[in-house]
């Protein structure tokens, strides 16, 4: 997640090796030159430039001809008191003008597509309900759902059920939101090539994921999988990213450059947050911050292992920390910054710091070699470097073996019971180290310090939505919001593992067979069959066993 994305920056052009021009201030990608040589072209999110160097050239001369003007009526001494007067008026100007010289050509490109959209009304009737309000449970509640959205939810008969609609039963389940995944990556998506359909995204939704938010995607080639997922193009979940990080390689100079850094997320990307990694030193995260709010952007930020650094990013307003703050035991002050900062934490223990990471310890004691569902939703060369062969030369699974007490997981998570205890919020995020059930490994381990099993329900849900401005949509079961659920068949207030009995899961308004990702309501149709999918060969005898 933290690997900074390939840009080349030139701070003064004048000083470069061979002749070089600033072409702009806000950055481009996938750069091309006409056929003469003589314009080049590059993009941005949803906007094209075109840059032509003659029409450079001929600006050029012109601004160098009327400094030459300039320059020498400044030197006549009978005009010098009128030159004197405009310059002081130039300077009481404060309204900021444009640098005068050729600007690359801009278009902004529109492309439209009809959202999904669900028809039909249905009731869920009989499961107990976690609705994350609050500590309200609804026992034997009916969920009144039209088209994408809850319209109205309460204990059975309580409630309008309205004519004509399809009622479910659902009596001995157990139904609660729609994980929320705060820190999602997708990863070794294929670079540059846009899929119909992704396994990672089937994955993750199979899993009971119905939002993910990746905080640093590194490419932009993410950036249209949401739009797939919202057109009904693609099944997912929902899909939230914030681009390319904003790390130290793109010195902030001052506030109006940080402006100009911000518009890349806010006009071009339309991501709405974005994920300040150690951008260099406090006076300069926090003109990132500045523009931010004043842009509309969430972001979020990383102290690389440095605790200070985590602290200031929360004092100064930043409403996201990714990744464990690294010091434990943490004591009261830490736990009150927590409280007074409100900064959410998604502590990612699959990947833990101070030790061999939290996703090894399920690798050596779970029979994953044996899970059907693992097996028919993750892609065969990603199964094999994980669950077939682990540490052998470049399989891309986690290597080794420590025995329990070498995870540092477990005192962390100690600190974070502690943190939700205080008053302070914790998201849970997979960081994508295993698809789909990844964030069960997380949510477990999580609340695996102590924390009660229905506030981890909540970091993974109500506060994991607020944590990256959805709270409003999704996180919780109320009227209003997306109808984004799980059907469980058992209940994981009673043992927190239960959260991986998904029968059905609901993005959407779109109800899914939790084992299949066939499609229940409103349209019945099977998944198709996925390009990658085959059947592996089954576990030799005493192997994959617990």
């Amino acid at each position: 997640s933290g690997s900074a994305p390939p840009t080349v920056s030139v701070a003064n052009p004048q000083a470069a090796a061979v002749p070089v021009r600033k072409l702009n201030t806000i950055g481009g990608e996938f750069p091309a030159w006409s056929a003469d040589g003589r314009t080049v072209m590059w993009a941005l999110g949803n906007a094209m430039w075109t840059y032509n160097l003659d029409r450079a050239k001929v600006v050029d001369d012109s601004l160098k001809v009327a400094a030459k003007l300039e320059a020498a009526v400044r030197a006549d001494s009978t005009k010098r008191d009128s030159l004197t007067r405009a310059d002081s008026l130039a300077k009481a100007d404060t309204t900021k003008k444009p640098t005068p010289g050729y600007k690359a050509e801009e278009r902004r490109i529109a492309v439209t597509a009809t959202r999904d959209q669900p028809r039909g009304t249905m009731v869920l009737r009989g499961a107990r309900t976690i609705t994350m309000k609050g500590d309200e449970i609804i026992e034997n509640a009916d969920i009144v759902i039209r088209d994408r959205h809850i319209v109205a939810i309460g204990a059975r008969g309580s409630v309008a059920i309205p004519d004509g609609a399809t009622i479910m039963d659902v009596s001995g389940k157990v139904i609660m939101p729609g994980m929320v995944d705060t820190h999602y990556h997708p990863q070794w998506l294929t670079p540059q090539i846009h899929n119909t359909q992704t396994w990672q995204y089937l994955a993750t939704l199979a899993y009971g994921t119905t939002t993910t938010r990746d905080p640093q995607t590194a490419t932009t080639d993410f950036l249209s999988y949401s739009d797939q997922v919202e057109s009904g193009r693609m099944i997912g979940p929902r899909i939230y990213t914030t681009g390319p990080g904003v790390f130290s390689s793109e010195p902030v100079r001052d506030l109006d450059h940080a402006r100009d850094i911000m518009k890349r997320y806010a006009t071009y990307y339309d991501t709405k947050t974005l994920k300040m990694y150690m951008s260099g030193n406090r006076q300069q995260r926090q003109w990132l911050i500045m523009a931010a709010k004043e842009l509309g952007i969430m972001p979020t930020t990383e102290g690389g292992l440095d605790q200070k650094i985590d602290i200031t990013h929360g004092i100064d307003g930043y409403p996201g920390i990714e990744h464990t703050l690294p010091i434990t035991p943490k004591f009261n002050d830490v736990f009150e910054w927590y409280k007074a900062t409100q900064t959410v934490n998604s502590p990612t223990r699959v990947v833990a710091y101070g030790g061999p990471f939290g996703e090894g310890w399920f690798y050596q004691s779970e029979d994953l070699l044996s899970d059907m569902k693992l097996r028919r939703f993750t892609h065969p060369v990603d199964f094999d470097g994980k669950v077939r062969r682990r540490g052998q030369g470049n399989a891309p699974g986690p290597a080794g073996f420590a025995v329990k007490e070498e995870y540092p997981m477990w005192q962390h998570a100690e600190d974070l019971a502690k943190t939700v205890k205080a008053g302070g919020r914790i998201g849970v995020g997979s960081h994508g180290q295993l698809q789909g059930l990844g964030m069960h490994w997380e949510l477990w381990l999580v609340q695996g310090g102590g924390m009660s099993e229905h506030d981890a329900l909540k970091a993974a849900t109500i506060v994991g939505a607020e944590a990256i401005g959805l709270g409003a949509s999704v996180g919780s079961l109320e009227p209003g919001k997306f109808a984004d659920l799980l059907v469980l068949d058992k209940d994981p207030l009673q043992n927190i593992r239960n959260t991986n009995s998904i029968r059905m899961v609901m993005v959407n308004g779109r109800l899914y067979d939790g084992d299949t990702l066939d499609e229940l309501y409103p349209r019945k149709q099977p998944l198709s069959k996925q390009p990658w999918a085959y059947t592996l060969p089954a576990p030799a005898s005493g192997i994959g066993t617990k």
